[in-house]
């Protein structure tokens, strides 16, 4: 009786979602295309399946009451959604994939720059839109190329598509020397929200290094941020202006950049943005959101909370205002790798999932210290790097709450769906 009355107490707390997915390229139902329901408080272990009729109708069914995520499989790309507990009806957009997309373009580079011990220690965002109609994503192995200094040692790589998780990435290197190429998709934009692609790398330092970027496509704004105590020297026929902003900064901005145009610049003398602002970069951007306005690399928009970050250029509207997030505290590398470990494989499974390229495959299957410098995986249970994981997307949430991104009702909603999975995990401790 008392197994009888277990097994009727968990099915009481199964449920049922339906979903509909919209193929948003051509504007009718996605029939035919793979659903998964992951499970977020069992490292994402794949818990039902389904596949969409031509309405682009689903249904899933939910073992317990517990937070999930769904995964949409179309053409070459992954699509995700979050579902809280007590979810009964989602919707799901996806996009129609081709190798080159009219309408993407590169809205900013943003390099932040600051000398640490004999060397010279560079953060570089690349915030792309796809506004491409009827929108597509564009996706190929070679997405999207950029260029580092021949002599810099690349760091870390990590990506974020429209209002999704940030992952550890790893670019191609390509000819000549200095080129990598992300074959991470470029989805269509969500309101503001693009894709970012991040770069950490260093190179050598002895008091004076002359930067020659080179872009491989246009760039509406190019952006140079450094501490107040490093100089700036522009090289000649370049066009950068300065853009006033708090103490702790300098910004140099170029406008309207094309492939070819110079951008050149030396920089001398020492110095580092202040501890507070740099924990963000570091760990889990809590003093950089305040710095910077409140947000971090997890959260990805535009916002107004206190501290303002940069100030308004010399004329309006400010073309750096919805990147004040990331420019001081940059893409925070433990929520990337956090991610990474979130979306990953269950251990032993080798296989390439349906639907997700060899770079996304990597992000997801690599443990966080394929690409950054978290501790090994081996030294750590799977609970600690999920608790771990779950601490940062609670500071993730409050960002994105403080930023405007989340309503009264979704925050709640994502909150308690988190503190759930997280009391689950501080259980296994």
């Amino acid at each position: 009786m008392a197994v009888a009355g277990l097994a009727t107490g968990v099915a009481a707390q199964a449920g049922t979602i339906h979903g509909t997915v919209t193929n948003k390229t051509v504007g009718k139902p996605a029939a035919g295309d793979k659903v998964s329901l992951l499970s977020l408080s069992a490292a994402l272990d794949e818990v039902g399946t389904a596949k969409t009729d031509a309405q682009g109708h689903f249904t899933l069914t939910t073992p317990s009451e517990a937070p999930y995520l769904i995964k949409v499989e179309h053409e070459k790309g992954a699509y995700f959604k979050n579902v809280p507990p007590g979810t009964t009806e989602v919707a799901i957009t996806v996009y129609d994939v081709a190798a080159k997309v009219e309408g993407v373009s590169t809205e900013a580079d943003v390099m932040r720059i600051e000398s640490d011990n004999g060397q010279l220690r560079v953060t570089e965002n690349y915030f792309v839109k796809n506004v491409s109609s009827p929108p597509r994503t564009e996706s190929s192995e070679h997405t999207y190329e950029v260029v580092l200094p021949p002599d810099s040692t690349l760091e870390g790589a990590a990506t974020d598509s429209p209002n999704g998780l940030p992952v550890a990435a790893t670019p191609d290197p390509v000819s000549p020397k200095g080129h990598y190429a992300f074959s991470f998709p470029i989805r269509p934009n969500e309101g503001e929200s693009g894709t970012r692609f991040q770069l950490t790398y260093h190179v050598p330092y002895s008091g004076s290094y002359k930067f020659s970027p080179k872009l491989m496509q246009a760039a509406d704004n190019v952006a140079i941020m450094l501490p107040k105590s490093i100089k700036f020297e522009p090289g000649a026929g370049t066009s950068y202006q300065t853009v006033p902003d708090d103490v702790n900064a300098q910004t140099y901005l170029a406008r309207g950049v094309k492939p070819g145009e110079p951008l050149e610049f030396t920089v001398s003398g020492t110095g580092s943005f202040p501890r507070d602002s740099q924990a963000g970069a570091e760990g889990a951007g809590g003093a950089a959101g305040a710095q910077a306005g409140g947000g971090d690399a997890a959260v990805g928009g535009p916002g107004s909370g206190p501290g303002g970050g940069l100030g308004n250029p010399i004329d309006t509207p400010d073309p750096l205002a919805k990147y004040k997030y990331w420019i001081l505290g940059a893409l925070a590398l433990v929520l990337a790798g956090a991610a990474a470990f979130l979306l990953r494989k269950p251990d032993g499974a080798a296989t390439t999932a349906p639907g997700v390229n060899a770079a996304e495959q990597a992000a997801l299957t690599a443990p966080p210290a394929a690409a950054f410098s978290a501790p090994a995986p081996d030294a750590r249970t799977k609970s600690q790097l999920l608790l771990e994981a779950l601490k940062e997307e609670l500071f993730a949430i409050e960002s994105e709450k403080i930023a405007g991104k989340l309503s009264a009702e979704e925050y709640a909603e994502v909150k308690s769906a988190l503190e759930t999975v997280l009391r689950r995990a501080l259980g296994r401790q």
